[in-house]
């Protein structure tokens, strides 16, 4: 099936009952292709489907105003190729969309942008173990254009359509334009972030309140810890490379981002650099518990050796001097007394008393 061919039973399904087709799994559309959705707006509002995307196109470059937002789950290169062709995407652009795996960015090719956003998802665990997954990371790529916005997405999460029943409710808002959708994916993607920080943040409170509990000692496994600084990296690698390309989305004058919508980005920006000081100072306190946790091992194994010291000192004493009556000499130290023996034992039982007194008052047992 050809990829006209999904595009029109799309449209065909948009136009008879409304009916949107999102992906929010791993699963390919229920359609049997990558499309998950195409829609014509005209002045912000939802039109009727088109037999074909390339109908849509011709009516949006006939009136002037409107704009096509077409969305794609994990294409193939086949797939991809027709989208290409008909909006005219620069042949790198294509390759990072199908490929994936691409690090935040933003790039311009004449009068298309071409954005990457890493979207994040925590994932519900009961209990922090030392294999346990905390985030789970995909992409999402926007070619916005003059009259189009094409979204491309990779993973099991970020679905957009929640995101488009929210931008259809407020017309006025869509009508003016791809820069908004653009806005609109960003500001998703950076809310999400706050919400997985705000979520990690709790596993390590978790971890911090179990490693400084007064009944903890070494019994905390540091597994968890390092799984938990592996995750926290992940996340990391997800929201930092993301302030460059927001900065130029609301500082640089961009040929296909409206200049009202470029204010909107300052404030996505603030939120990601306000979750990137967050995930610094969550790295920095994961560096802190953990030291934390290899001094409390060190002093437990030191409390350890300080016990089996004091008890070897005191064995020692009985064990010194049973070996000296143990040696088969004449002429013994009260060998013959009646009271010999038990004086010896009493002097061994009065020497272990006072050095387990000793080892006791200056902590070692």
């Amino acid at each position: 099936m050809s990829m006209a061919d999904n595009l029109r039973k799309v449209a065909g399904l948009t136009r008879r009952g409304h009916h949107r087709v999102d992906l929010s799994h791993p699963a390919r559309s229920p359609l049997g292709s990558s499309v998950v959705n195409c829609v014509l707006y005209r002045d912000g509002v939802r039109q009727p489907g088109t037999e074909t995307v390339e109908e849509a196109v011709h009516q949006v470059r006939r009136h002037g105003h409107d704009f096509v937002w077409l969305g794609l789950h994990e294409p193939t290169e086949t797939e991809f190729a027709r989208v290409a062709d008909l909006f005219d995407l620069h042949p790198l652009a294509v390759e990072d969309a199908v490929l994936a795996h691409q690090r935040p960015k933003l790039e311009q090719y004449g009068d298309v942008l071409f954005a990457v956003f890493k979207t994040v998802t925590y994932v519900e665990h009961e209990q922090l173990t030392s294999t346990s997954e905390v985030v789970d990371t995909g992409e999402i790529m926007v070619f916005t254009g003059p009259d189009f916005v094409v979204t491309v997405r990779h993973g099991r999460h970020g679905s957009l359509g929640p995101l488009r029943e929210d931008l259809e409710a407020e017309a006025e808002r869509l009508a003016q334009g791809p820069s908004v959708v653009l806005h609109a994916i960003a500001d998703h993607v950076v809310d999400d972030y706050v919400t997985v920080a705000d979520a990690v943040q709790e596993d390590i409170d978790a971890v911090e309140t179990e490693v400084f509990s007064p009944k903890a000692g070494h019994t905390v496994d540091a597994g968890r810890i390092y799984q938990l600084k592996r995750e926290l990296l992940e996340l990391k690698r997800v929201v930092v490379p993301l302030g460059r390309p927001l900065e130029r989305l609301s500082t640089q004058p961009l040929r296909a981002i409206d200049p009202a919508i470029r204010a909107y980005f300052r404030d996505v920006a603030d939120h990601q650099a306000r979750v990137t000081d967050q995930i610094t100072g969550f790295d920095a306190l994961i560096d802190s518990i953990l030291q934390a946790h290899l001094a409390q091992v060190a002093v437990a194994q030191n409390d350890d050796a300080r016990k089996i010291t004091a008890w070897a000192a005191i064995i020692a004493v009985p064990t010194m001097v049973c070996g000296v009556y143990g040696m088969n000499f004449d002429h013994m130290p009260e060998l013959h007394w009646r009271f010999g023996y038990p004086l010896v034992l009493g002097v061994i039982a009065t020497a272990c008393f006072l050095l387990h007194r000793g080892f006791k008052r200056n902590g070692w047992l």
